[in-house]
């Protein structure tokens, strides 16, 4: 009996495990047998890999073989296996030293002319692989360059397996071969490359109050709710908040290339995602499409974690249907989503910035003097959206139409993007300073019990919060976010601590009645 063993790995969600992949050749009835819980995809592997083999001008062993995937006990999905299996297999049958290929990790899927195919979730796959102890890795050639972004892992790029076969052979390369497809993962078509200007705070006219609200939110990831009517500028302040943010840390930035890698969407030519995403799931969306979800161990992340780490934008909020944006209650407390299925539970960040946005009522009438919808009607509208969720949200504020004014002259006095971001950074920089020997990084991370043990204000800047809590419109989860909102006016106003005004500002924000 000839054995060979190589690795590859199993990904539920942006987490997973390394799976032994190993090939005997033995006495029997000539055939391949594959065991360990293969799904349908993998199970068809057995075809695409001895079409393959044949067309890489390789030797299909005629006799009883026999691939495992360990451990058995776990249900293995994709077609991500092809390459480990067809490798391992010629390492059985000796046609490539079999230690050769003992210490990879090895992961693609294999065309029938032999050529290497990328699959979705490189990243996050390899990191699992390198938490395991793996050191080499070998991916199809156009996820190379996202598979080097794992730090302290030789990757080996594979374009054709006849390529790979003449690499552990310590053979010259074949002949380079023109790509007959474009060689992109999941076989959807190359998306062209993103071509929109670049949006800037400066051409939003007007709406001091909503620039403000969206500086705030920016300097310490708070929730912001935007009411008013059509052409008022609540898109184009929330699709602006981005250009305040700063660029992801390098943690932050494989995390959130990591859910993008899993679901498909990197951007052509951009391995690494570096800036916040901006992600607006249309208002059609159902709660899957919001948080996640697929059946088996196809799961896929959704609008929630893919805005992870940058901004979640819920435009015409009150459309949606009934419900639908209840499931995110949970990712705005948790920083993340659980899903669970019968194969397991599979867990994705969802830590971001959302951004509500709403009509005051269902005719969205630009004046309230032309509103022509009964009282009863404005407030079943407004009560689309949960108290429970809009409890969740630090800054809310009702917008109105820009003057005739603001709209000819307030160009010329709008602060950029640039400038507004400068003073976001020194104030997250003073943040970060303060929460040193914490784990949080941002005032809205701070929980509730640390904020009042810890950086709780004078008795004299509490007293407006004291007087709400005292008549009962502030709700004592609405008093954390209250502080945590006032800690972020004083670090955009270099303060050590808030004071009255800072706090009153807050208690402003969070009961709609702007700063």
């Amino acid at each position: 009996m000839t054995l060979a063993r190589t690795r590859s790995v199993s990904l539920l969600g942006v987490e997973g495990f390394v799976v032994d992949v190993e090939a005997a050749i033995t006495s029997g009835i000539p055939g391949m047998h594959l065991v360990g819980l293969p799904d349908t995809a993998l199970s068809e592997s057995r075809d695409r890999v001895r079409a393959a083999i044949f067309n890489s001008g390789e030797e299909w062993p005629n006799r009883h073989v026999t691939v495992s995937l360990f451990p058995a006990s776990m249900p293995k999905r994709g077609s991500l296996f092809d390459l480990a299996i067809a490798l391992v297999l010629l390492a059985a049958a000796e046609a490539v030293p079999p230690r050769s290929c003992a210490g990879l990790v090895v992961i693609g899927e294999l065309g029938l002319d032999g050529r290497v195919r990328p699959v979705p979730g490189i990243l996050p796959a390899l990191l699992v692989a390198t938490k395991a102890g793996c050191r080499t890795a070998v991916v199809p050639k156009a996820n190379q360059a996202e598979a080097e972004l794992v730090p302290d892992l030789e990757v080996i790029g594979a374009q054709t397996l006849r390529g790979l076969l003449a690499v552990l052979r310590d053979e010259p390369p074949p002949p380079e071969e023109a790509e007959p497809f474009p060689a992109v993962p999941n076989g959807m078509p190359a998306r062209p490359p993103d071509r929109r200007p670049r949006v800037d705070l400066a051409d939003v006219r007007g709406q001091a109050e909503g620039r403000r609200a969206l500086e705030i939110s920016a300097a310490g990831g708070h929730h912001l709710y935007f009411s008013g009517p059509p052409g008022c500028g609540k898109t184009m302040l929330a699709e602006r908040l981005p250009t305040l943010l700063p660029p992801l840390e390098q943690d932050a930035a494989l995390e959130v290339t990591a859910i993008h890698s899993v679901a498909g969407t990197l951007p052509p030519g951009q391995p690494l995602i570096t800036h916040p995403p901006f992600h607006a799931p249309h208002h059609t969306a159902s709660e899957p499409a919001l948080v996640g979800g697929g059946s088996g161990r196809s799961l896929q992340p959704g609008a929630a974690s893919l805005a992870h780490r940058g901004v979640l934008f819920i435009d015409e909020a009150a459309e949606f249907k009934q419900g639908v944006l209840d499931v995110l209650r949970q990712p705005l407390e948790d920083g993340e989503v659980r899903i669970a299925r019968a194969e397991g539970t599979a867990r994705f960040p969802a830590r971001f910035t959302m951004i509500l946005a709403a009509n005051p009522c269902p005719c969205a009438a630009a004046n309230r003097r032309d509103c022509t919808c009964a009282p009863a009607l404005r407030r079943k509208y407004q009560s689309r959206l949960s108290g429970p969720l809009l409890d969740r949200v630090d800054l809310k504020l009702e917008l109105s139409p820009a003057s005739r004014a603001e709209l000819r002259y307030d160009l010329d006095f709008a602060e950029s993007s640039d400038v507004v971001a400068e003073r976001v950074a020194a104030a997250r920089d003073r943040t970060a300073k303060r929460l040193a020997d914490t784990p949080w990084r941002s005032n809205s991370e701070i929980p509730g019990p640390e904020l009042r043990r810890r950086f709780t204000p004078s008795a004299d800047a509490m007293r407006a919060i004291d007087d709400a809590l005292q008549n009962g419109s502030l709700s004592a989860r609405g008093m954390d976010r209250v502080l945590r909102v006032a800690w972020t006016i004083a670090d955009l106003a270099d303060r050590d601590e808030p004071d009255a005004d800072d706090v009153g500002g807050a208690l402003a924000l969070r009961m709609g009645q702007g700063t």
